[in-house]
């Protein structure tokens, strides 16, 4: 994990890693165009802006600085929910105040931390498995819905979409087989790269998206004005942050799984969480979403094998060039979706994957540990499987149940709780109080 391999070696590792996770960013940034009304160049700003935080907190949590970063092989993002929270905030409050309630939750996040630490012993390897799986499911709906498109929208599962998903897990499969050594390892860039040139050749290639003609693109601070500080506004999205950090410390378990690190969850957790609220905090000022580590990319490091920390480092500096640099940014929002989630479905299951292995470790022989996963598995899936089946709830109420990772994770939590904790303190203590009557 320590170890830094020859540089053009690293570098192309550090490249698949950016390939994997770059359509995050871009597809983050133009869904807030679209959603809010953005003009180009406000947009090419955010884009710029996110590609630089990403590479920037990509570097805080591979290299470790002080107490921020667990030094493991992160990459970090624009997270999916919380954009949505911040998009429900804008379109209620205005950009102003969805900009500082970002940095009003990065400070919740650093205020609450010490506390939150202490509740780490509740959160075992039962509660985290079964929120692995429930991320992991969630993933790879959403790398299924880049190959088919949203379902009831016009060319819903296009054949040649479908094809062009299918033909790219194919083509990371046949690397996968043949290839030996570093070309294994690079196989998931390889089949995307092999799912580009496919599309190129059927005419399926996106037409890219407006990026100005400059050369260089400078994010720019407090794109929307002064931030506005708005608590109860800022209220969903600061509760939202509680499962974020229950989903850091599951990632960060697996991660140093996935490299061979034994790691103190009370210190390197809450290191874990420091990098996503500080990246956040920049992140506000940009105008940007809260900003998460990316799951995929642990996926990557376990499918490929390569545990070295520095390779994330190196793509974070990638990340940081890609967004300064507006010809790389153009280039690479051309790959077409149905490509980039084909690479992703396979990444994504990886994730489940992992889960599931640590739901392995969790005991579930006991019927009362199985009991927690299946409860927890249910009420955390169904929002995954059956979206707007809480339509008739109030829109705070419903961003938070909505989100299938936080229901899940706080289901298995308390049920963890109250099966393993509460219970058997009351069971002795019945005991106790019979063996007294007794004497």
């Amino acid at each position: 994990m320590d170890e830094c391999r020859p540089f053009t070696r690293v570098l192309l590792f550090g490249v698949q890693h950016v390939l994997v996770m770059a359509a995050t960013p871009i597809s983050a940034i133009f869904l807030m165009s679209a959603t809010l009304g953005l003009d180009a160049d406000l947009t090419v700003d955010l884009l710029s802006a996110a590609f630089v935080l990403s590479g920037a907190g990509s570097l805080v949590q591979s290299l470790g600085p002080w107490k921020f970063g667990p030094r493991l092989p992160f990459v970090m993002l624009p997270g999916g929910a919380p954009l949505i929270l911040f998009l429900a905030i804008a379109e209620q409050h205005g950009l102003r105040t969805a900009g500082g309630a970002v940095i009003l939750t990065a400070v919740f996040c650093f205020v609450v931390l010490p506390v939150f630490s202490r509740l780490l012993a509740f959160f075992p390897a039962l509660v985290i498995g079964t929120m692995i799986v429930i991320v992991g499911v969630n993933l790879v709906k959403v790398g299924a819905v880049l190959v088919t498109g949203t379902p009831g929208s016009p060319g819903f599962a296009d054949p040649g979409d479908l094809g062009l998903g299918m033909a790219t897990i194919g083509f990371t499969v046949v690397f996968y087989l043949v290839f030996t050594g570093v070309l294994r390892q690079l196989a998931v860039m390889l089949g995307l790269l092999a799912g580009t040139v496919l599309a190129a050749a059927t005419g399926a290639l996106e037409s890219g998206h407006p990026v100005g003609g400059q050369l260089v693109n400078l994010p720019q601070l407090m794109p929307f004005g002064t931030p506005e500080f708005h608590l109860v506004a800022a209220l969903p999205l600061m509760l939202y942050s509680l499962a974020s950090m229950a989903e850091a410390t599951g990632q960060t378990v697996i991660n140093a799984e996935a490299v061979g690190k034994r790691i103190d969850r009370r210190t390197d957790v809450p290191k874990t969480v420091r990098g996503d609220a500080l990246t956040s905090l920049f992140g506000g000022f940009f105008g940007l979403p809260l900003m998460v580590t990316s799951g995929e990319n642990i996926g990557i490091v376990r499918v490929t094998g390569v545990r070295s920390r520095f390779v994330t480092a190196v793509a974070g500096v990638v990340l940081i060039v890609i967004g300064l640099l507006a010809p790389v940014t153009h280039a690479i929002s051309v790959v077409p979706s149905p490509v980039v989630g084909g690479t992703a479905m396979v990444v994504f299951a990886v994730i489940t994957v992992l889960g599931i292995q640590m739901l392995g470790r969790s005991d579930l022989d006991r019927h009362t540990s199985t009991f927690v996963c299946a409860v927890a598995l249910a009420l955390g899936l169904l929002p995954i499987l059956v979206p707007g089946v809480y339509g008739g709830f109030p829109p705070d109420v419903r961003i938070l149940l909505e989100s299938g990772v936080a229901v899940g994770a706080f289901v298995a939590a308390v049920l963890n709780v109250l099966f393993h904790h509460v219970r058997p303190g009351l069971a002795a203590r019945a005991t106790l109080t019979r063996t007294g009557s007794d004497r």
